[in-house]
């Protein structure tokens, strides 16, 4: 890869005025991007089954610093999806080029570039028009694609369940509806009615529309299906959440930046044995495993689908009912990847997908705990700057152990305790009861007498009405 020789990029604000103009106008390649193999005996066997690609992102606002974590997270996104990154560049502009997205002089730059180094694609680092993504593969003569059609790509890699195949395919569908093409005589438009005989006769009569629209109202139409099938198995996860209500469950979301170690966090907490992988996206599907308190309280945790930066907003509506567990717990364990570079941006990026499920729902979003996760992988300088940044997280290490046990006991600590005090005299016949106590209330004291079990204990109020016939003394508050 192309060493960087005539800029030096800064961490200020580059309106100071520190970049030459020359440079400011330029493509900048940023370094450390490339995983080309060292192993020629290698590379036959990757170059079958890998896209090779070339990355293009344009600075607009944010430190140099900023533009190149942007870009360096679109390599990690490339490879997950299973490309090989060749290059990355970055174009300091005031804002993309609405033709071009970089401009026309930096286009045939970066067509001499895609020929030098052999790539088939370019991946730009934003959402580009339909006009921009046009104009680009006509001029680059490759395939170029945006970060939104590279994470859809990633999603349905990673789609696992009905659930969740369904949700990214009407992710998908709804990218590509403004952004279907035709060529040649798929945008001729057949003859509709009568029309059809005077223009041909037999075969050529239609209903007056050109493949483009057609292949429009099939999308459409599928669209629909899928908004019907994901409201059916949105009904019957509510009907699985509800259950969970009424019986008086407490529960925990966990939510996060993709790849903060969520799955990991959730099994070293239940023991669920989740998936766990060092991978953008590696869960999808979300995941529902009970645990107990110090103090004997059961709750449920819930691992949720990871977040990134400009998550595509198609994605936050085809997974609405996915994101709603995180809206609807009891409370949110915000994961943090310690070892990332800069860990207030994924916080950012996290909370402000979760202020967008809270405009959509109008209600507020439970309490937030944050936890710093892979303090194993953190330097002591980066966990001291996160202490100061995020003075009531907690800091943890899924893999090692360290700070499980203060995070339980926070848990318990943050979770919603029951409100009704009662004194009850439980006949034995009813056991049942008791163990609804100890299961889903506190319990106090416990006494076994002759008459049956008696308690003091503090319980939920649809569990104080189910004791209400056995309460002595008339003690229920």
């Amino acid at each position: 890869m192309t060493e960087l020789t005539h800029t030096d990029f800064s961490d200020d604000d580059p309106s100071i005025g520190e970049l030459e103009l020359e440079d400011r106008a330029s493509l900048r390649r940023v370094a450390g991007l490339s995983t080309e193999l060292a192993d020629i005996t290698e590379v036959e066997y990757r170059q079958l089954r890998l896209e090779r690609v070339v990355l293009v992102g344009v600075w607009t606002e944010g430190t140099a610093a900023q533009s190149e974590a942007s870009l360096a997270e679109l390599a990690r996104l490339a490879e997950t999806a299973g490309s090989e990154v060749l290059d990355g560049l970055v174009q300091r502009r005031d804002k993309p080029d609405p033709a071009t997205y970089i401009g026309s002089g930096k286009v045939r730059e970066l067509f001499d570039i895609v020929a030098s180094t052999g790539a088939d694609t370019v991946i730009c680092d934003g959402e580009l028009s339909p006009g921009q993504l046009r104009n680009l593969e006509q001029r680059l003569k490759v395939k170029v694609i945006d970060r939104t059609a590279l994470i859809l790509d990633i999603f349905a890699q990673h789609a696992r369940s009905k659930e969740g195949k369904a949700q990214v395919e009407l992710a998908q569908l709804q990218y590509l509806i403004p952004r279907l093409r035709g060529w040649g005589e798929s945008l001729s438009r057949q003859a509709g009615g009568r029309a059809g005989g005077a223009n041909g006769g037999v075969g050529l009569r239609g209903p007056g529309e050109t493949k483009l629209e057609t292949d429009r109202r099939r999308i459409n139409k599928r669209v629909a299906k899928l908004r019907r099938e994901i409201a059916a198995m949105d009904t019957i996860r509510g009907t699985k959440r509800g259950r969970r209500v009424a019986n008086e469950v407490p529960s925990v979301a966990i939510v996060g930046y993709t790849n903060a170690g969520k799955s990991s966090l959730l099994n070293a907490i239940t023991g669920a044995g989740v998936l766990v992988e060092n991978a953008l996206f590696a869960t999808l599907d979300p995941t529902t495993r009970r645990s107990t308190t110090p103090d004997g309280r059961t709750y449920t945790l819930t691992d949720t689908v990871g977040f990134v930066r400009h998550l595509p907003h198609q994605l936050v509506d085809a997974f609405r009912s996915t994101l709603d567990e995180a809206a609807d717990a009891d409370l949110l364990l915000h994961v943090v990847d310690g070892s990332d570079p800069a860990p207030e941006e994924q916080v950012n990026a996290v909370r402000e997908v979760l202020a967008e499920i809270t405009r959509r729902r109008s209600e507020p979003l439970p309490p937030e705990l944050i936890v710093i996760n892979k303090a194993d992988a953190a330097d002591e300088l980066s966990l001291v700057r996160m202490r100061h940044l995020l003075p009531d997280a907690i800091v943890v290490s899924a893999r090692t152990g360290q700070g499980m046990s203060e995070l339980v006991q926070a848990l318990a600590e943050r979770l919603p305790r029951p409100e009704v005090s009662v004194e009850a005299l439980v006949p034995y016949t009813r056991g049942e009861l008791v163990a609804r106590v100890h299961a889903d209330g506190e319990v106090l004291t416990e006494e076994h007498l002759a008459e049956g079990t008696r308690l003091v204990a503090k319980v939920r109020p649809e569990l104080a009405s189910a004791l209400e016939a056995y309460v002595v003394n008339g003690s229920l508050a």
